[in-house]
């Protein structure tokens, strides 16, 4: 069994002696406290240069990274994507990016965050930089003031960017056709601007925004008509073919032109400012003179409509005038028929002068005042009339002309919309002409004619057969036969044959004959007695006696 030694008391153990020394500090202390100054440095510098950390949901990321994808604004980099995370409804992806302290100004509650991306499109390409570079966040800012820190990025890009110099102009159209942003905008064919945005509003109609660079934005004034300069302008017209186009960018991608319009100062758009103009469909619209306020008219025919739709053409005396709204089909329990009820729009400003009859004299242009004008002229014989715009299409017009020779007809200027009185259109007649015309046709017995035609073409063509094997042998021989006999006399004729030379003869003996006779009638007209006494002797002329010498005195 093994003893446990004790252990020794306290009086028994040594006391430690103390020694005391001075602490002096070493060189070796001085690089980490340095390195320690220099972080700290580094921390507080970073801390004071730290931006803003932000999200921003976007229904896709792709091709953003980690680390890699920056944020830019006007192609400045401000920040980089620090985290991509799904939402908790896994619906959207949540990129958040840490920016500068200088950017914390631009988060605003209006600013816009996009992706860019390679985009070629038929009027612009943009973004072909990130082929190499890699895609990243795009920023833009708006004149909101409340700071934001989260945001809902846009899967398109927003409105182009532009210079400060210059005016940025609302154009509002029901449709905004071919438009592109970035499609150009051009003043008298020279481009003057471009789209930058377009939106479709609340009540379905369309709205343009442009930006009109300075300093050709002087040209923009209250009388400005703006007008949709997409494509090709094909006119048929009595001058011939005319073909008109803004150019080929303007062909593919659409474009906006614009230009003086009337003098007369009409608010382009409803509550506009001079900033809102309406956009027209074309040139010829956008320059014609302002229609005013539609007013409504009733027409009510008994014959067939087929050919007429809504936005025919509603003439007066050859002037559009207005257009046809709708076609419906009415009922009259009186008779039991069923007439065409036509709808349509006027605007009373085309009428010209009538228009300021109508409004003369502090007059307003009202239903009633309108309704007084109808009646006015239906009672000089104003009717509606249904006529054929076009034999090869068949589409109809309405007409309204004064037709005196047609039933009087009442008028209540108390009903409304007004309702016109009408006469039968005279198309029905001329296709009932030209029916009878093609039944005469198909009475005629073309078979019997035909096979007539035919047999007549075959014998033609035997005397004509027989004429080549029969005739014209005959007539060769004739020929020749005339040939030889026409030699013959030539050589009969000849100057040195027997019968020339008595001919000859014969031709002087003649001569001579009739010179004979000739002067015997001369000498019987100068002696007509020689008939009876005959020919009286001729007295030869005495020679004169030479006078003698000797006769001389």
């Amino acid at each position: 069994m093994t003893t446990v030694p004790t252990p020794p008391s306290e009086e028994e153990l040594p006391t430690p002696a103390l020694q005391s020394r001075s602490w002096i500090p070493r060189l070796v202390w001085v690089v980490p406290i340095a390195a320690a100054v220099i972080g700290i440095s580094l921390l507080v510098r970073n801390w004071e240069n730290e931006g803003p950390r932000i999200t921003i949901s976007f229904l896709s990321g792709e091709g953003v990274q980690v680390g890699k994808t920056l944020v830019k604004y006007r192609d400045v980099t401000v920040g980089h994507v620090s985290a991509v995370v799904l939402s908790p409804d896994h619906k959207t992806v949540v990129v958040s990016a840490d920016l500068s302290k200088d950017a914390e100004s631009l988060l605003k509650a209006d600013t816009q965050f996009w992706i860019v991306r390679p985009r070629i499109g038929v009027g612009s390409v943009s973004g072909l930089g990130t082929l190499l570079s890699g895609e990243y966040i795009g920023m833009k800012t708006g004149p909101g003031t409340l700071r934001e820190r989260q945001f809902v990025g846009l899967e398109n890009p927003p409105a182009l960017a532009h210079g400060p110099r210059g005016r940025e102009l609302e154009l509002h159209a029901a449709r905004a056709g071919s438009l592109a942003i970035g499609a150009p905008v051009y003043f008298r064919q020279f481009q003057v601007g471009r789209v930058i945005d377009e939106n479709l509003l609340p009540d379905g109609s369309t709205r343009v925004t442009v930006f009109v660079e300075a300093p050709y934005d002087d040209f923009v004034k209250p009388v400005t008509r703006f007008w949709n300069a997409s494509g090709i302008d094909v006119r048929l017209g009595a001058d011939g073919l005319n073909v008109q186009t803004e150019s080929l960018a303007a062909v593919l991608a659409g474009g906006v032109a614009f230009d003086d319009g009337p003098t007369e100062v009409v608010p382009a758009a409803a509550g506009g400012t001079p900033r809102d103009f309406t956009l027209h469909k074309n040139e010829t619209e956008a320059m014609a003179p302002p229609d005013g306020d539609p007013h409504y008219v009733r027409m009510r025919f008994s014959q067939a409509l087929r050919g007429l739709e809504a936005g025919a053409p509603v003439e007066f005396v050859g002037v559009n005038i207005g257009s046809v709204v709708a076609v419906d089909l009415g009922y009259e329990p009186r008779d039991k028929s069923f007439p065409v009820v036509v709808t349509a729009k006027l605007y009373p400003r085309r009428m010209g002068d009538a228009y300021e009859v109508l409004t003369a004299q502090g007059k307003t242009e009202s239903d009633e005042t309108l309704a007084a004008f109808v009646g006015t002229l239906v009672n000089r014989g104003l009717r509606a009339q249904p006529r054929s715009a076009s034999l090869l299409t068949g589409k109809l017009y309405i007409a309204l002309d004064f037709l005196p020779a047609s039933p009087r007809a009442s008028f209540d200027a108390s009903n409304r919309p007004v309702e016109l009185p009408t006469v039968n259109g005279s198309f029905q007649e001329l296709e009932a002409s030209v029916s009878r015309l093609v039944k005469k046709v198909n009475d005629l017995p073309l078979e019997q004619i035909v096979a007539d035609l035919h047999t007549d073409l075959k014998d033609l063509h035997e005397t004509l057969s027989e004429l080549h094997t029969r005739a014209l042998p005959n007539a060769e021989d004739t020929l020749s036969a005339l040939h030889r006999t026409l030699d013959s006399a030539d050589r009969t004729l000849d100057g040195e044959s027997p019968l020339q030379r008595g001919l000859a003869e014969t031709l002087l003996e003649s001569r001579s004959t009739l010179q004979a006779v000739r002067e015997l009638a001369d000498y019987l007209d100068r002696h007509p007695d020689a008939l009876l006494r005959g020919r009286r002797p001729q007295k030869l002329p005495q020679r004169s006696a030479a006078p003698s010498s000797e006769a001389k005195p």
